[in-house]
């Protein structure tokens, strides 16, 4: 049986791979992490766990042979509960939660949980591997100092930065509610006092040809192009936008597939950007990246080889 991690808002990615797995004749369980609370019946022994979902479906961890953590999400605090108890609330729930998965650590995952939490939280620590395997990365500041961000901005971005926040509000398909990277130039970089209440992530703005995003699969490449160069950010462009099939150059494949086993990491979407001065810059990977839009405009069968991946995984 396969788990898949996932949450009781996700939809056509995870509906894809478990039509899949029913022509495999593979079972699997969904579990919805943000539901990983007062609605579901769970169990804990110190080798096995009993778990029963929301909708009265029952699992044993000894029937789980792999694991796709497709996504999490924070977990549901009930209406009802009085606001003294919802910190310990979580606070437990997120501890159930934690010592469930780890349960698991010795059968097959996508991704590996603990290589994945080093990556998602550690923007910095990304580049830091991207430039150690030869991949091209802008010069970068994270910081709540508006003295060093002025200075970085005079020294290094010719009038044209881009702050943005360490981590997305939303990881969507189409960019709802997403927060975007804000661009900032002379004028609004005197409004830069403020940033001791949020640190950012500060880069010099890159003159781009188009925006890749490139999710690497175990040594697969699937890569949309998408023709958004005037926008910071294709999450929030508007007009008449849209994705097409890109072939990376041999030595970005090469240094990527680096990169992404010196992180330990099975699949992620990476974000790069093919800049006017030729060069293709990585900007991030994301462990739980949307790739679903890829999937659909593009017909790439990522939910297919993922299901590959741990099926093959598990009968080693």
């Amino acid at each position: 049986m396969i788990l898949c991690i996932t949450h009781s808002q996700d939809f056509y990615n995870i509906d894809i791979f478990f039509e899949y797995l029913k022509t495999k004749n593979i079972p699997y369980f969904r579990l919805n992490s943000d539901r990983l609370n007062h609605l579901q019946k769970i169990s804990i022994n110190e080798d096995f766990f009993e778990l029963t979902d929301e909708f009265g479906n029952t699992i044993n961890s000894n029937e789980i042979k792999a694991v796709w953590h497709r996504k999490a999400w924070g977990i549901t605090v009930p209406e009802e509960l009085d606001e003294d108890y919802t910190k310990i609330f979580l606070k437990e729930y997120a501890s159930l939660r934690y010592n469930l998965f780890t349960l698991l650590e010795d059968i097959p995952w996508i991704n590996p949980l603990q290589n994945e939490n080093k990556i998602d939280d550690n923007k910095m620590h990304q580049l830091k591997l991207a430039k150690k395997n030869n991949l091209t990365i802008p010069k970068t500041i994270f910081s709540n100092s508006s003295d060093e961000i002025t200075a970085f901005f005079h020294e290094n971005c010719n009038g044209k930065m881009v702050a943005k926040l360490h981590g997305a509000i939303t990881k969507s398909m189409a960019g709802e509610n997403f927060l975007s990277t804000n661009l900032i130039d002379e004028n609004s970089l005197e409004n830069i006092s403020d940033i001791e209440y949020c640190p950012m992530i500060f880069q010099p703005y890159i003159d781009k040809e188009y925006e890749l995003r490139i999710v690497y699969l175990d040594g697969e490449f699937f890569t949309g192009k998408i023709n958004n160069s005037e926008n910071t950010d294709w999450r929030i462009a508007q007009g008449n936008y849209f994705w097409s099939t890109y072939d990376l150059p041999k030595n970005i494949k090469e240094n990527l597939t680096l990169m992404m086993k010196e992180m330990g990491l099975y699949i992620g979407a990476i974000d790069m950007i093919k800049g006017k001065d030729g060069n293709y810059y990585f900007l991030e990977v994301n462990p739980q990246g949307e790739w679903g839009m890829l999937q659909k405009d593009l017909n790439f069968p990522i939910a297919e080889k993922i299901a590959d991946n741990l099926i093959k995984r598990m009968k080693n």
